[in-house]
């Protein structure tokens, strides 16, 4: 909505300075930007003497303002600059003047400035000096914003007002988002702290030699905690290791609750982990490469890996090599996996993982059609070297892409090349290099597999400001010649997460899913020797493999899986183990390249065998509290016990309900194991126009067919059908009295210290929180759907304009 002073504003400075040198006129829509900041700069120069003015407030603007002293109650030596200073704070959202009355500072400008220092950190009476007009001719909010915690902008404050008369220190943002600005902030405060005598806000070596000489550890208190800790509160969450995102708060003193958030950030990033706040540790918290010279078992290269060379990698602890699959005409960088190289690297004990790089060095190089194109040659360069089903092949953003230019341009290049994969029957997932920035975004947006990330470009605006990805694998932190005797090459190291294992042959038969396949069919040929037959047969299969971590029974207060899907026959798990069986907790899915818990889905597909859902049902009912009702339940204690940072539960369900790359509760593997246990129940139990299968054939058909293409479109059509509906199953999956969902609730939700649903809804607010918090379940439901979508578009929409441009290309030829 157009705000009417803002209007003002820009109608205002466009009339007053129309004809100066340099001028650029803004927009006149009412709708604050850098466009209308830059306008009131323009003509604050103007009034300074300054010609031809510049949208920039620099030095010399900066120079001749402070030279003007302190502006404030009925300063009046030019009106004008008092009515840029106005239409400055109306563009931020102060009300600075009654309108009609610019020009003339007021008791409520003053008020205006004084709510606006505090907002800042900086404090004192309603004046304004060059620190504060600087600030107030910025995009720069000072409240938090849509995205934005208390608990980072209490340390943006703290920040501004410890420093803010400081020569190399401007007043930052304070709007509880961890940003470039931020990062550069308390980089020059630590630069301070250390002595240096002129912060730049680089990680030079002085910084380096001043964090080797403060070292932190439990017990330590001062200013050097306080920097160390809003470091950590700017990369949170980490994951714990297990899975779990885990926050932590800024403080002064390093406490037991600091120790363990560090340990687990060094073990998330492969640090030494001692809880402690040495110099490695300080490094990773600060920039994007951490400490250049730590251990790395990964490289990268774009020269030939021959066997002196692999010898020369192996023999140096390297495990990793990326090479490059493709190199495109005209290149001379002769950077392509050569013929015999990949036995090479095998044969020394090496694994590789695949680099496609085809320019991708400006935002021109990134357009739908683009990555469309470099997927199906993707796919077709892998094939041709024999990379198995499942390899991630890292498609790159060698630049520093800004923000707007990957939404607007690397997301639809990422777009394209999944959908050419999906194409192709998706026998190879995508991951991501570029910056941190790049690889968050575009894993968000595309379910990018895997993050190699670009962090020795520290430099980057995409790797400040930016914590490291959950979903990283590589992390690219150096690079340098190696000398190999009288043979020289060139070679980045890389640190490895071990999240991606690489590639250790090639031509497979098979794929890899096979080896689940097989172990089901084992299973399921062990039932019919015990003399199951039919659908009984496929339902011993799901019991043995749930029956460990979903068959508890629970005690006599709090009733347990039992209870909720149903006992499992402990007579063919004995059976089974008589045989030589163990649960297979989890396997590859094919599809996306994730792990999926074995256990997990089937317990899903049990409960729903055992207690079908017509298609399109509305209510919750047993059979879903295996899968997603559960989780559901899970989810909403997760959230309650995380309300102090997310007031909003729709923000906390689009922030971590099944986002791919995010630790969750109810995380982006659960709904895919929500999904597909669906759908082999409805496989196994058949219908009038699907005959019943067995559970072999229902995973193979799955897993080897095409049913993991469109798992969440078939799983939502069928399960509930619409929007509405699924929003009123989630309604009543989470407050309706019934036996097995009312059992649910108390052992998944109280059970976890939240207070049921049902009575919190009765609290003030509490029925739209969670009427938002089912509608997040929804969304989450949409968001994958929609991705599927896009996928399936290949052959319609977006597919149908590529066509038309290869066929005008083969024309022109």
């Amino acid at each position: 909505m157009a705000d009417d002073q803002v209007l003002r504003a820009q109608k205002w400075v466009n009339s007053t300075y129309a004809g100066v040198a340099g001028y650029v006129r803004c927009a006149e829509d009412g709708h604050t930007g850098w466009g209308t900041m830059d306008s009131l700069v323009m003509g604050l120069q103007h009034e300074l003497g300054i010609s031809p003015v510049v949208a920039s407030f620099g030095p010399t603007t900066y120079a001749k303002f402070a030279a003007l002293g302190d502006i404030g109650f009925d300063w009046d030596t030019n009106r004008n600059i008092v009515s840029i200073l106005e239409f400055g704070l109306w563009c931020k959202g102060y009300w600075a003047v009654e309108p009609g009355s610019e020009g003339w500072f007021t008791g409520v400008t003053r008020e205006a400035v004084a709510e606006l220092r505090d907002n800042m950190g900086v404090g004192g009476e309603g004046v304004i000096n060059v620190q504060v007009a600087k600030a107030i001719l910025n995009m720069d909010a000072y409240v938090v914003v849509a995205g934005g915690t208390d608990g980072v902008r209490g340390i943006q404050r703290w920040l501004n007002g410890a420093y803010w008369k400081r020569d190399a220190y401007s007043i930052g943002p304070c709007d509880g988002i961890y940003s470039r600005d931020v990062q550069k902030s308390l980089m020059i405060a630590l630069q301070y702290e250390l002595g240096i005598a002129e912060p730049t806000g680089n990680f030079g070596t002085a910084t380096q030699a001043g964090l080797q000489a403060h070292s932190l550890t439990e017990g330590n208190s001062g200013v050097f905690v306080q920097l160390f800790s809003a470091a950590c509160v700017f990369n949170s969450p980490t994951d714990d290791g297990a899975g779990n995102a885990v926050e932590t708060t800024w403080r002064s003193t390093f406490d037991t609750k600091l120790t363990q958030w560090v340990s687990a950030f060094q073990r998330f990033n492969k640090l030494t982990e001692n809880g402690q706040g040495d110099y490695r540790t300080w490094a990773q918290l600060l920039v994007s490469m951490g400490d250049p010279d730590r251990p790395a078992t990964g490289s990268d290269t774009r020269f030939e890996i021959t066997s002196s060379r692999a010898k020369w990698l192996y023999e140096h602890n390297y495990r990793f090599v990326g090479r490059y699959i493709y190199d495109p005409p005209g290149s001379t960088l002769d950077k392509e996996i050569k013929p015999g190289e990949l036995d090479i690297i095998f044969g020394s004990g090496l694994k590789v993982f695949p680099i496609y790089q085809d320019n991708a060095r400006e935002v021109a190089d990134f357009t739908y059609t683009t990555g469309y194109q470099h997927g199906l040659n993707a796919h077709k360069c892998a094939s041709g070297y024999g990379f198995n089903r499942g390899t991630t092949i890292y498609f790159a953003v060698d630049y520093d892409a800004t923000g707007e230019e990957i939404q607007s341009a690397v997301v639809p290049y990422f777009q394209g090349v999944q959908a050419a994969l999906a194409s192709q029957g998706k026998m190879y997932t995508h991951g991501v290099y570029g910056s941190r920035n790049v690889c968050s975004s575009v894993s968000n947006a595309t379910f990018a597999r895997y993050s190699f990330v670009s962090g020795m470009s520290w430099g980057f605006s995409g790797n400040l400001g930016f914590p490291i990805p959950r979903n990283w694998s590589f992390n690219q932190i150096k690079e340098f010649q190696v000398a190999n005797g009288s043979d020289t090459f060139d070679l980045d190291n890389d640190v490895v997460s071990g999240l991606d294992r690489g590639v250790s042959s090639v031509n497979d038969t098979g794929g890899p899913a096979d080896d689940f396949i097989a172990y089901i069919q084992r299973l399921y040929d062990l039932a019919g020797s015990y003399g199951a037959g039919g659908q009984k047969r496929s339902q011993l299969v799901m019991e043995y493999i749930r029956h460990q971590a979903y068959g508890d029974k629970g005690t006599a207060n709090k009733l347990g899986w039992w209870y909720l899907i149903g006992g499992y026959d402990a007579g063919f798990v004995e059976y089974c183990e008589s045989n030589g069986m163990s649960i297979k907790t989890s396997f590859t899915d094919p599809f996306t390249g994730y792990q999926l818990g074995a256990e997990h889905m089937m317990a899903t597909a049990n409960a729903h065998l055992l207690t079908d859902q017509p298609d399109n049902m509305k209510a919750a009912n047993g059979g879903d509290v295996g899968g997603w009702a559960g989780d559901l339940m899970t989810f909403w204690a997760d959230w309650r016990n995380s309300e102090a940072q997310y007031a909003s539960p729709l923000q906390f369900a689009h922030d971590r309900l099944a986002v791919p790359g995010v630790s969750s509760s109810f995380g982006f593997s659960d709904l895919i194991e929500d999904a597909d246990g669906y759908l082999l129940a409805r496989a196994v139990r058949g219908s009038a126009s699907s005959p019943a299968k067995t559970i072999v054939d229902a995973v193979k058909d799955h897993y080897n067919g095409s049913g993991g293409l469109k798992r969440f479109n078939d799983y939502f059509t069928r399960r509930w059908g619409n929007a509405t509906d699924c929003k009123q199953s989630a309604h009543n999956a989470l407050t309706a009295v019934d036996g097995t969902l009312s059992v649910a609730q108390v052992y998944l939700i109280t059970g976890s210290g939240a207070v049921l649903p049902a009575a919190y809804q009765n609290l003030p607010g509490g029925g739209d929180k969670l009427g938002d918090f089912e509608q997040g379940f929804v969304d989450a439901l949409l968001a994958r759907m929609g991705m599927e979508k896009r996928n399936a578009s290949v052959y319609r929409g977006n597919h149908e304009s590529y066509l038309e441009a290869a066929r005008a290309r083969s024309v022109r030829k």
